[in-house]
């Protein structure tokens, strides 16, 4: 069956609606399934369920096939996917009491121990679902802070993600039973509950409450102390007026390999969704000399958790800091235009929140040699102005260099001038604002050969020694 576009009036097919359609070729065998846990979790085996409320069925096919890889990341065997079809999803089970009762059938056939949802659900979604279909319920968000904290390694990493995971798991504590809703105090003014311990007390879900909220304001105070560490490499870097280059783009686009390829860094490539998490920076040389700092950041992803963008802000300013933003996308994706709307979402929106202007932005098409040839004409029509590479084959390197050199136009130049010795001030600032590279006094002044800024350059025109 042909599913055409959702009509504008908001009108749903019958059919479609009464539709808990099963999407093929999502089910995965994975020949070493590894154990997964996040809130005491086992993502195993799974089911997955989206709802379909815009764009073509091909849209809402490509969103779940990407949960599918995601929900392989983070080490699950897909046994099923499902997509309904809805104007909007249900604010009490998101896919509808009836289509629950129907997930809940797949799911004693399939034997799954989890239903991972392609959407974020609020607390109360979370909750009636898991009623109606009897197995753990995750969503889209709880999957990637579970593969982010699978793939963190460094200190930074860690504590971004564990504020992410607290950030979001505060809302939806629950409790199973009364273990969580009986009081930690005594009878009031009993002698039951101890010295400092009478008085009505608090449940053991609002202790909870209470010890991962003064956990958070930990983190966040060591995650701003980690921050200043990062200023001061990146100011430094800005001193040194080598230009600073990063990597930005969905989450497996190559981004790790071009660093690669660009710098000969020998940072770890993996065929993995958010295989990079920290940003690593390496040194390069443009074909004239200069030399430059290329950053590879981490991977972005159609609707990534808000608390994500916040806990891995000082990491994503690194973005805001480059001089250019070399922006990858997967050649070879079913759906290219639609990651560069996604990773152009949160670029802008960290750039906003800074109130700086937006580097310059280099598209770079990359896994040219694992894309149809139909497909990359389509994206040289659409992108005219992209570079098409492979970081692989090296197809198309040299030609990234040379639009890299000439995005980043030199802010310096080099002059041989002679100053009056009554312009004192002008040699002052040569040594201040330059890079001196010869000094002779002479009749007429002090010759001076340095590298200095392109303004200043300009003002020493007058002086300058034939």
């Amino acid at each position: 069956m042909t599913y055409p576009e959702l009509p504008s009036t908001g009108e749903l097919a019958l059919e479609d609606r009464t539709a808990l359609r099963r999407v093929a070729g999502l089910s995965t065998e994975l020949a070493d399934i590894s154990e997964v846990e996040y809130r005491q979790l086992r993502l195993e085996r799974v089911v997955l369920v989206g709802v379909w409320t815009e764009g073509s069925a091909a849209d809402a096919e490509a969103s779940l096939a990407e949960l599918a890889a995601l929900a392989e990341t983070a080490g699950s065997e897909v046994l099923e996917g499902l997509i309904q079809r809805r104007d909007k999803p249900d604010p009490a089970t998101y896919i509808g009491s009836g289509k629950a009762q129907e997930l809940r059938e797949v799911v004693l056939a399939t034997g799954a121990d989890t239903v991972i949802c392609d959407g974020e659900l609020s607390p109360a979604q979370l909750t009636a679902l898991e009623k109606a279909v009897k197995v753990k319920v995750i969503d889209r968000t709880a999957l990637i802070l579970d593969i982010f904290a699978q793939h963190a390694t460094s200190r930074e990493g860690k504590a971004q993600v564990s504020l992410a995971q607290m950030e979001y798991m505060l809302p939806r504590l629950r409790g199973w039973g009364e273990s969580m809703s009986r009081q930690a105090g005594g009878r009031a003014g009993g002698a039951g509950g101890g010295v400092g311990l009478r008085g009505p007390g608090e449940t053991k879900i609002e202790t909870d409450r209470r010890r991962i909220r003064e956990r958070m304001a930990r983190l966040r105070r060591d995650i701003k102390d980690m921050k200043k560490v990062r200023d001061t490499q990146r100011s430094g870097r800005r001193r040194s007026e080598i230009p600073s280059i990063a990597i930005v783009g969905y989450t497996n686009a190559g981004k790790s390999s071009l660093l690669n390829a660009l710098t000969g860094a020998g940072v770890l490539v993996e065929n993995a969704l958010f295989a990079t998490l920290e940003p690593t920076t390496r040194r390069g040389q443009f074909d004239d000399g200069r030399p430059f700092v290329l950053t590879d950041t981490v991977g972005f992803v159609r609707h990534l958790p808000t608390q994500l963008v916040e806990a891995f802000r000082s990491t994503l300013e690194e973005v805001v800091d480059a001089d250019l933003l070399v922006h990858v996308v997967d050649g070879s994706d079913v759906n290219p235009l639609a990651q560069i709307n996604a990773v152009r979402e949160v670029v802008n929106e960290v750039i906003a929140d800074r109130g700086v202007q937006a580097a310059p932005e280099l598209l770079v098409v990359n896994k040219i040699d694992s894309a149809s040839d139909l497909a990359l004409a389509q994206l040289r029509r659409a992108l005219p102005d992209a570079v098409f590479v492979s970081a692989r084959s090296g197809d198309g390197l040299d030609r990234l260099q040379s639009r890299m050199a000439e995005m980043i136009a030199p802010t310096d130049t080099v002059v041989d001038v002679t100053i009056p010795y009554d312009r004192g001030d002008l040699v002052n600032k040569l040594h201040a604002d330059g890079r001196i590279d010869a000094t002779e006094h002479t009749a007429d002044g002090t010759r001076i050969k340095a590298r200095v800024p392109i303004p200043l350059a300009a003002t020493l025109r007058e002086y300058a020694t034939f």
